[in-house]
């Protein structure tokens, strides 16, 4: 299918395609994520993240470039019927990501706004706990239709910031916004109502693990009335790595032989390294009062009560 995908458009350093999807919802078996099912509206990212995991997933379509992730990005041709009949299909409560290989609101989605179609689906039905994560401040376009889900469906949105330096950020996401544009998004959709959270990941050994470093961003996601703050410790799959360490080399080089130490044979930190970051995140958060601010969501308005009633509306 990817062979075959045709040519929508192409810019100087990135080739869009348009590629048929058999369907759009995807069962995710990890125990490591807090979610059953995943959506991702394109393949491939161009915003080119260095540490980027889901390199490999264009291994899939025989692309073994790492870069072509970031410079070959398949959007996927959405059908709404389609669509509407994968979510018919999954019962009342089931937890559903959005954007959980490549990021919803990409430079990808001002063109062609898949992201907004599938979107404007949800806001048609009811029942799910939908989580949105993404780098962009795009996804407050969208405020509209969030706030609808958000009277329908337990909705937040997860805004990653890696970093509120943008030399740093600049640097570890060459093509994704600035931090204070992320910022400014996550405080228009919480001033419109939709629950918005801000996550540091990755966090990066001797790059931006200092208690400096997250505190200044958990001060500014405070400020910006993120209703939520955590991080997640740096991991390292081989495909990630084929462009994170030349990264490193150019940019850190004096960590690049405590990095190739530590993830030589597994992708996971091991040690007491991530539990030490845990509870810094831990007493960073208290320290903002996000503690606090983490209230339980109430039901939406048009939570379906009756679990023999349809998810849809006619």
């Amino acid at each position: 299918m990817a062979a075959e995908s045709p040519q929508l458009e192409a810019k100087a350093r990135v080739q869009y395609l348009e590629i048929a999807a058999r369907s759009f919802v995807a069962k995710v078996p990890s125990e490591r994520v807090p979610f059953r099912y995943g959506i991702n509206p394109y393949r491939g990212c161009e915003f080119g993240c260095k540490y980027c995991y889901a390199r490999y997933a264009h291994e899939f379509m025989e692309l073994r470039d790492p870069l072509d992730f970031e410079r070959r990005i398949f959007v996927k041709h959405f059908d709404p019927k389609l669509f509407r009949d994968e979510l018919r299909r999954l019962p009342t409560g089931e937890s559903i990501a959005i954007g959980t290989a490549t990021d919803p609101y990409q430079p990808a989605e001002r063109r062609y706004r898949v992201t907004r179609a599938m979107l404007a689906v949800f806001a048609q039905t009811s029942g799910f706990r939908v989580g949105i994560t993404t780098k962009s401040q795009l996804v407050a376009r969208d405020l509209d239709l969030l706030q609808e889900m958000s009277r329908r469906h337990f909705v937040t949105v997860s805004m990653t910031i890696t970093t509120a330096d943008a030399d740093l950020a600049r640097a570890l996401e060459p093509m994704a916004p600035r931090p204070d544009l992320r910022l400014s998004a996550v405080r228009k959709l919480v001033r419109g109502g939709v629950r918005a959270t801000v996550f540091c990941a990755p966090i990066l050994p001797l790059i931006n693990d200092s208690d400096a470093s997250l505190d200044s961003l958990a001060q500014a996601a405070s400020a910006a009335g993120a209703q939520a703050f955590g991080g997640n410790v740096l991991f390292l799959k081989p495909c990630a790595k084929q462009v994170f360490l030349p990264f490193l080399e150019e940019k850190f080089p004096a960590l690049v032989r405590r990095y190739r130490e530590r993830f030589d044979r597994s992708a996971y930190l091991r040690g007491d390294y991530p539990d030490r970051i845990k509870e810094r995140v831990t007493r960073i958060r208290r320290r903002y009062g996000f503690e606090e601010r983490f209230e339980t969501q109430a039901e939406p308005e048009l939570w379906p009560r009756d679990p023999q009633l349809s998810l849809f509306e006619v």
